[in-house]
């Protein structure tokens, strides 16, 4: 699929907030999961909490109502109060023991409801002012039974917030392990989309860069692999469309100048008298055939190398040294290029080194030359001709 530089960005920011977009999401669906678990178990809690405390406030007030009763000055109206009262207490252990799912709790609670149940029987039963010892007995055993059985469920209680403390922390430590895990996961993703997505976008530019360095470098042997039918690969087909005109301009200015230098060499061949050609780096370019004749060297041994780095004559650098300084012509100025000696000749030479002078015939050339200044738009870019003479310029 073929985007454009401008929808591939888009895409890329709508890619970075669905993944954003999710990250809350989902982290809201953990806290969401949190405080409902939390909330479940602490209505629960407060429930139970508020229930027991009625059923407290219930079995207090039975337990008073005994007294009273067992001390003799209990009306018919506290005795029908004391039974109210214990159906109500009834009432309230069901409804207790539906909130529990825990076996033992459902225990206790159904014994405390048959205590219950059977004190409410006995209240019953009993008469006003002519009750036995017996009856009473069983008041009193019943009524201790109860508060032993909510003592007991009263440990039990406590033993279950204990484990309902510990249920809460280990619902917000599994709640904090899923949130990280989903918090790393989403940041590595994050990472992964900054280093790719950045990275298709700026690949086709890096190549853009990379050959205008190559081009820089005048290598028009490069060009832009890019297969996509965007903006980018508009640019990329254009680029390489310039690559070849200025290669196909190259070839065209390398044959001219192949050209032009044949036809240079040609001419100053022709001429009778010396000719070099140095640039402003005092480099040799050029030396015609009659120059390489009398220097008796090879073109590998001069050419594209610095006069002083080579077996050239002191006074042609020393006259090229003052031409490249003044940036002028140098009119007659003296030459001289000693004889290439063989090596019996330099034995011979050795004997005669006190002499002040030499002979003509130690030079293969005595002259003067003329060194002309072809000038550059900028200093560097300046050649010297240098045309030599036996005889002076006029």
């Amino acid at each position: 699929m073929n985007l454009s530089l401008k929808n591939r960005v888009a895409l890329s920011f709508i890619t970075a907030i669905v993944v954003t977009l999710m990250l809350a999401f989902t982290v809201f669906q953990f806290l969401h999961a949190l405080n409902t678990d939390i909330e479940e178990i602490t209505m629960r809690s407060n429930r139970v909490a508020l229930l027991t405390d009625e059923i407290r406030i219930s079995a207090v007030s039975i337990i008073k109502q005994q007294r009273t009763i067992l001390l003799g000055t209990a009306s018919e109206q506290q005795i029908e109060n004391l039974i109210s009262l214990t159906e109500s207490f009834t009432s309230q252990l069901q409804t207790l023991d539906s909130l529990y799912a825990e076996t033992e709790a459902k225990r206790v609670i159904a014994q405390m409801l048959s205590y219950v149940e059977a004190l409410r029987l006995v209240l019953g039963k009993a008469a006003l002012f002519h009750r036995d010892t017996a009856g009473m007995d069983t008041i009193t055993q019943l009524s201790d039974k109860i508060l032993e059985t909510f003592s007991e469920f009263q440990d039990i209680q406590y033993f279950q917030s204990l484990e309902r403390d510990k249920q809460i922390k280990n619902i917000i430590s599994e709640t904090k392990r899923h949130m990280m895990i989903t918090l790393i996961i989403g940041f590595l993703g994050t990472i992964i989309l900054v280093l790719v997505i950045p990275g298709k976008i700026a690949l086709p530019f890096k190549k853009i860069m990379d050959a205008i360095r190559e081009l820089q470098d005048n290598n028009f042997d490069v060009s832009i692999y890019y297969n996509q039918d965007d903006e980018i690969g508009e640019i990329a087909r254009e680029m390489n469309k310039m690559i070849h005109s200025f290669k196909r301009f190259d070839e065209l200015r390398t044959d001219r100048i192949s050209v032009e230098n044949r036809k240079f060499d040609a001419l100053a061949n022709m001429v009778k008298k010396p000719i070099l050609v140095a640039n402003a780096d005092g480099k040799l370019i050029y030396m015609n055939n009659h120059l390489y004749f009398l220097l008796q060297v090879q073109s590998e041994e001069v050419m594209n190398k610095l006069m002083v780095d080579t077996v050239m004559p002191q006074t042609i650098i020393e006259s090229y040294q003052l031409a490249i300084k003044r940036r002028s012509k140098i009119e007659n100025a003296e030459i001289v290029i000693p004889r290439k000696r063989r090596d019996s000749d330099a034995d011979d030479h050795e004997e005669h080194e006190d002499e002040e002078h030499f002979h003509d015939n130690d030079f293969a050339f005595k002259g003067y030359a003329n060194v002309i200044p072809i000038r550059g738009k900028d200093s560097s870019l300046d050649y010297y001709l240098m045309v030599l003479s036996k005889e002076v310029f006029q």
